[in-house]
């Protein structure tokens, strides 16, 4: 009975822990791997085992911005089952990486698999896997060809809560070449589907002149456009990309 007590404070209770075949990804790929339950001093049952796809993203609370967590995907791996004292189990699972899962680039986002025992009247035992999500393809192109073509400069990346699309990768630029005169910066926003992306940018010019001092202070300087890519276009080649993007930009040149 005292066994029982602790467990239910997480002292001697089962433990989980998820081991994944690889660590890098892309969106759209299949993730295998195994879910390992080590039973603790005493019988528990176990209601539900979900694995969460995680991240981290800014929200604005009160005006101000704070970071939080975020789940971008839940997935169901096992429902009820009961783990014996000193018991191990192993759950294997193939997941797939949603198509609409942000890039970590590096280190400059976190993701990581977070996998949870839903145990009644218990503390729930977790598991924390970090891994790398590479850019889709497409969005690979993009990129490449606002940097590589256009001369713009990655500067920041993050997660931002949008009322109207939810949570959505922002991707932050410095003006390079011909566009340092007249912009400040340029914000693009990715929505990846199977056979195209919408891409969204916001434009923010410099200020120039008079009238152009008098719009950044009233924060008219900045323009919103979209265009979408599609399947063709982005398998073909940066100029391609970079010619579309420049056509858009380049409208509020003026």
């Amino acid at each position: 009975m005292f066994k029982k007590l602790l467990a239910s404070v997480g002292v001697g209770a089962a433990k989980v822990d998820t081991q994944l075949e690889k660590d890098q990804f892309i969106p759209g790929e299949d993730v295998h791997g195994k879910v390992v339950v080590q039973g603790g001093d005493v019988e528990q049952s176990i209601d539900a085992i979900h694995i969460f796809l995680m991240t981290e993203a800014v929200r604005e609370v009160d005006d101000r911005k704070v970071k939080e967590k975020v789940s971008l995907q839940k997935y169901a791996v096992s429902g009820p089952l009961t783990i014996q004292g000193g018991e191990t189990k192993e759950i294997p699972f193939s997941i797939q990486i949603p198509f609409h899962v942000p890039a970590s680039l590096g280190r400059r986002l976190p993701i990581w698999f977070e996998t949870g025992l839903d145990i009644p009247r218990a503390l729930d035992p977790e598991d924390r896997d970090p891994v790398t999500i590479a850019p889709h393809p497409y969005i690979e192109t993009i990129l490449d060809a606002l940097e590589n073509q256009l001369g713009f400069r990655l500067r920041k990346v993050e997660m931002e809560y949008s009322k109207r699309h939810g949570y959505v990768q922002e991707f932050e630029f410095a003006p390079g070449g011909n566009y340092r005169s007249y912009l400040d910066e340029l914000e693009a926003v990715f929505f990846l589907q199977e056979n195209h992306v919408e891409v969204m940018l916001e434009v923010d010019r410099r200020a120039r002149g008079l009238g152009g001092l008098f719009a950044e202070a009233l924060e008219m300087d900045e323009s919103r456009a979209s265009l979408t890519l599609t399947k063709e276009e982005l398998t073909s080649s940066p100029q391609t990309i970079a010619r579309r993007l420049q056509e858009t930009i380049d409208r509020y040149k003026k």
